[in-house]
């Protein structure tokens, strides 16, 4: 059994209807009681437990801790084909496939960007992408509730099946084309690599093209959880028409 601990995480999962419970309650502030109205009013058992109980099954917690079963889920489970099939005619679309992210911190960091942008989905590799539910959850400030995620079992044929679907395919990489010269309307799919390791080589030569954040640092690259944000906000501006 999986605990969710953060304040927004939890209050994110509820309104989102993806919360089952129990709430556990313990020794609650204002913040806490709020969500656990909330849980009532979304009909989500609450049960009073002392601290030394929600301390030793949900450590770090700040007064409320919700249960949940689904330790390695994040986001809004669905399946690639069922998210292609789902598009029709709709001409813009945006996916942000993630190659062997491995820190929580940076999954829950972009799946916060992608929710703020708009990305309609996140594709990751089954059993290797980051998984820890609650790290992810507070990470990305509930965000994760509401972001819709697929995993697959062979990353390249995800792609492939984005381009039969009149995507644009783009990888992130530092030796790539400055991102705000690329036209990013239309149905895009980017590309974000691991961390230290950057796109996998059968990836890279997947893409129709590489996207790079010009930079005037003195170390090499930014994170990939940033790096996203930057591109997507790029995408986001272009679509607005800005």
């Amino acid at each position: 059994m999986a605990y969710i601990t953060g304040f927004h995480a939890i209050e994110e999962r509820i309104k989102a209807g993806r919360a089952h419970g129990p709430l556990l309650v313990a020794k609650a502030g204002p913040r806490a009681r709020e969500i656990a109205a909330l849980a009532v009013e979304q009909r989500i058992r609450c049960d009073r437990v002392g601290q030394a109980e929600l301390d030793r099954l949900a450590p770090g917690h700040r007064g409320i801790a919700l249960e949940t079963d689904d330790e390695a889920a994040a986001g809004v489970e669905t399946s690639l084909e069922t998210f292609l099939e789902a598009l029709g005619e709709r001409k813009n679309a945006l996916v942000v496939i993630l190659d062997e992210i491995t820190d929580p911190h940076n999954y829950g960091a972009i799946l916060r960007s992608c929710d703020q942008f708009g990305a309609d989905l996140v594709v990751t590799r089954n059993r290797r992408a980051a998984k820890h539910a609650d790290v992810v959850e507070r990470t990305s400030a509930g965000a994760s509730s509401w972001v819709q995620t697929a995993e697959v079992a062979n990353l390249p044929r995800a792609v492939e099946a984005l381009k039969d679907a009149d995507f644009w395919v783009y990888g992130a990489d530092m030796n790539g084309e400055p991102v705000y010269k690329k036209t990013l309307r239309g149905r895009v799919a980017v590309i974000m690599g691991g961390e230290g390791s950057g796109l996998s080589r059968l990836l890279k030569s997947s893409c129709d093209g590489l996207l790079a954040i010009p930079s005037k640092g003195r170390i090499d690259s930014l994170n990939v959880s940033v790096a996203a944000g930057v591109i997507l906000y790029e995408i986001a501006r272009q679509r607005a028409g800005g």
